[in-house]
């Protein structure tokens, strides 16, 4: 069984304590593996009898099981680029290994096209458009897609800025933020809890929170404005790329079209260079 995708296809049918479960079974996967059911109870805050239900949810027969089966998982898949090789010996099998690659990436975006709500979509487009700043955060794989909308957001609008954890301060970059701007958290499993932490310090800074995540289960869920999960078949931070530039590019084109004469002016400025000299 494949536990995270069982939790995230279950997790909206959950009672609210149930969902407690859930969301801590996705951060404190190994508490799962050595605490009993009574003590993990106290833990999250739920009665051991919830812990049990929630087993049940899962299509198993206790809370032992789901113990074995944690077990099981923290040995032999601890990181998920064992996911992402296996998948690919599985299309390596196949005829045309390139289009059983990509026809997987194609799968992926229309699910996520198909799940993804059309209203939090654009209200994430509106705010954007409206912010009087933008502050992008992610790290590890998250830094690069992070690091792309924030280049490709600024040609559309000004005050668009990256934090980097090399060169800068956290709390000078959210001083400036306003009940205006925007907070756009990019996180994936395995979650850096940086960017959980930075989150939480953005919504408390009162900016508006959005995220870019896998799951509704995902650690920075709770202090989002709008949350943004997209859909993959498997775990593998890799295989979510795709998907998510897919995404980010839908982003940066709705931007484009919502202030069109704010496009058309940064536009005018980028026309404005001598290209000769920068370009071939």
């Amino acid at each position: 069984m494949d536990l995270q995708q069982k939790v995230k296809e279950v997790f909206p049918d959950l009672s609210t304590g149930q969902k407690k479960v859930a969301k801590y079974l996705l951060v404190h996967s190994h508490t799962f593996a050595v605490t009993s059911a009574q003590n993990l109870g106290k833990n999250i805050g739920v009665s051991e009898t919830t812990i049990i239900r929630f087993c049940y949810s899962l299509g198993l027969s206790g809370y032992a099981e789901l113990q074995k089966l944690i077990r099981n998982q923290l040995i032999y898949e601890s990181s998920s680029l064992n996911e992402y090789h296996s998948s690919k010996l599985e299309a390596a099998n196949q005829p045309n290994f390139m289009a059983q690659v990509m026809g997987q990436d194609i799968i992926s975006i229309e699910k996520t096209m198909k799940n993804l709500s059309n209203e939090d979509f654009s209200k994430t487009v509106d705010k954007l458009a409206a912010a009087d700043n933008v502050l992008i955060s992610g790290h590890r794989l998250s830094f690069s897609a992070a690091h792309w909308l924030t280049f490709t957001l600024r040609l559309v609008r000004e005050e668009v800025h990256l934090y980097r954890p090399d060169t800068d301060d956290i709390f000078l970059l959210l001083d400036k933020m306003t009940e205006n701007s925007v907070f756009v958290a990019i996180s994936f499993h395995r979650y850096v809890k940086e960017t959980v932490k930075i989150t939480e310090m953005a919504k408390k800074a009162g900016a508006f929170v959005i995220g870019v995540t896998d799951s509704e289960l995902a650690p920075i869920a709770e202090y989002t404005d709008i949350l943004l999960p997209i859909s993959t078949p498997r775990t593998s931070t890799i295989d979510t790329a795709p998907v998510l530039f897919s995404l980010l590019n839908s982003l940066v084109a709705g931007v484009s079209i919502k202030d069109e004469q704010g496009f058309k002016e940064r536009k005018a400025i980028y026309d404005a260079f001598n290209q000769d000299d920068y370009f071939f």
